[in-house]
């Protein structure tokens, strides 16, 4: 199959698909999504509100996005972080994977893109949102502005 998705994951991502909150016109393609991780509906309980669980996600690692290049990874935080994004914004598409686990919202922001989304975390298992945009500017810098709860543990991995 290479790069083509089945017609049910893409069905689930058209599904999954909501409106984040974007400024500067970069945002008009933003995808909002649980895990793309591969796991049965029996593995998933939602709770209603919030990203789903994915069964095998974690905060200790961070998460793997199903394609790409890695330009920024965290793993096992807790709290606020601002991190740049390596070679700044580039035109095409970003994917952003969050997971997080504890009590409380996480907001993650990429600017200067507008790009800003919440998560909501539980405490006891793993919350888990998969989001891809469509830059259409190249810019020189980029920062990825993660803020949480202090108990709320939390793990993204950002790519092109």
């Amino acid at each position: 199959m290479g790069k083509l998705m089945p017609a049910a994951v893409l069905a689930a991502v058209a599904a999954l698909t909501v409106g984040c909150t974007a400024s500067d016109g970069d945002t008009p393609d933003a995808r909002h999504t649980s895990s793309p991780s591969s796991a049965s509906s029996s593995t998933q309980s939602p709770t209603p509100g919030r990203a789903e669980h994915v069964a095998g996600e974690s905060v200790t690692k961070a998460p793997t996005l199903p394609d790409g290049n890695v330009v920024v990874k965290a793993a096992n935080v807790t709290g606020n972080r601002e991190m740049d994004i390596k070679g700044g914004l580039k035109a095409g598409p970003l994917s952003v994977m969050v997971n997080c686990q504890g009590e409380g919202e996480l907001t993650v922001r990429v600017e200067p893109a507008g790009l800003r989304f919440p998560l909501k975390c539980v405490a006891g298992e793993v919350s888990s949102t998969y989001n891809q945009l469509n830059l259409k500017h190249t810019r020189a810098q980029g920062t990825v502005r993660v803020t949480a709860p202090s108990g709320v543990r939390w793990a993204i991995t950002v790519g092109r």
